[in-house]
């Protein structure tokens, strides 16, 4: 009875915007595959190898000053940031044809202990172009198989329409992070790869969420087509999916303002990660479903027919 007031009063009719919202994730789609396609992404240290050295400043650290000092050494690009304190300083180096790698980091230590004697070395670390290649190879693999992976569980445990929802929803969500990254040209390290793995874990719980409520309700409102029973579902999971998206955001903002330079990268693809699965389990996941023509009949339980059933009584 509860389900049939709900949907005569208080449904919001999301299915009736999926046209619309088809025509945004294309037209945000083709335009992050072709940033992806023209600008690449700007691959970290991480993946393209480099040098990493940390520097130890004990009346802390001028970091424009210490950009200054290294450009005029000749590092024009180095990447520098705070290393959890205002006295420890990272320095990434790209590496560079016209000097050997092993060399970089004692230039760089020489040219910033020229200019501040109370600088101390801490480490200097180096990433080979080859182990760069590799993270780069396995990071899309590890994308690809969880996607597979995911398939087959959704497709196990409701149904195949919803399986191929839920896929197109996360390479939706996967592709549109990652035109981000490429439009605003944000360095994509581990931590942003990490970050992306994240997203689509929790744009998987909430389609999960989504599709179960959907499910129980093919199996109970007796009355109503596939568009009204999806509406139905999505109503009645708003205040969950406004409530955890809202708190982690709330957290996400915090990393993004406080957590420092290190983790902004992962702030952000998360940030942006959870508005476009929020979007994609209501208007990619729930309408590619509808679209290939779920029904009633597809999310029945099958009846199992009981060893003697058939047998006339004695």
């Amino acid at each position: 009875m509860a389900f049939q007031i709900l949907k005569l009063k208080d449904t919001v009719s999301f299915m009736k915007l999926r046209i619309p919202a088809l025509f945004l994730s294309t037209f945000l789609i083709l335009g992050s595959i072709t940033s992806l396609a023209v600008n690449q992404l700007n691959w970290g240290l991480d993946f393209t190898g480099g040098t990493v050295i940390q520097m130890n400043y004990p009346q802390g650290a001028d970091l424009e000053k210490v950009r200054l000092e290294l450009s005029e050494a000749g590092f024009e690009n180095a990447v520098v940031q705070n290393f959890g304190s205002s006295q420890e300083v990272l320095i990434r180096v790209a590496p560079r044809e016209d000097l050997a790698q092993e060399k970089i980091g004692d230039m760089v230590v020489e040219a910033l202990q020229a200019k501040s004697a109370d600088a101390e070395k801490q480490r200097i670390e180096f990433v080979g172009p080859n182990v760069g290649e590799e993270l780069t190879e396995q990071g899309g693999l590890a994308m690809l198989v969880a996607l597979i992976c995911i398939l087959i569980y959704v497709a196990m445990r409701f149904e195949w329409r919803f399986a191929l929802g839920s896929v197109a929803a996360l390479a939706h969500d996967v592709l549109i992070t990652l035109g981000l990254f490429s439009v605003l040209q944000l360095e994509f390290d581990l931590t942003v790869l990490a970050a992306l793995l994240a997203v689509i874990g929790y744009s998987l719980n909430d389609t999960i969420v989504v599709s179960d409520r959907i499910r129980e309700n093919f199996r109970k409102v007796r009355k109503g087509t596939p568009e009204e029973i999806i509406n139905i579902s999505l109503t009645q999971t708003l205040n969950r999916t406004i409530v955890t998206s809202l708190t982690t955001i709330l957290v996400l903002l915090a990393l993004f303002f406080k957590g420092g330079a290190l983790i902004h990268g992962f702030a952000t693809a998360l940030l942006m990660g959870v508005f476009i699965g929020t979007y994609s389990s209501v208007y990619i996941a729930s309408a590619v479903a509808l679209a290939l023509g779920i029904s009633k009949e597809d999310l029945m339980p099958t009846e199992v027919e009981k060893e003697g059933e058939d047998l006339e009584p004695l």
